[in-house]
């Protein structure tokens, strides 16, 4: 995990992005105490690769 301050994630936002996008995750840091995460979101299924869901059947 990366660790910067709040400052060089402001400046250099595009490339802390960049990283997550990557997959990697950033801690952001104010006065050395973390106050954030900022980490990749997953990727959601496209509808067609989801499995459905059905209901359960009990056979007696």
């Amino acid at each position: 995990m990366k660790q910067a301050t709040l400052t060089e994630v402001r400046n250099h936002a595009k490339q802390y992005f960049d990283l997550v996008e990557a997959g990697e995750s950033v801690q952001v840091l104010r006065n050395g105490n973390p106050i954030a995460y900022i980490v990749p979101v997953m990727a959601e299924l496209p509808s067609w690769k989801r499995r459905s869901v059905r209901p359960l059947a009990i056979f007696a």
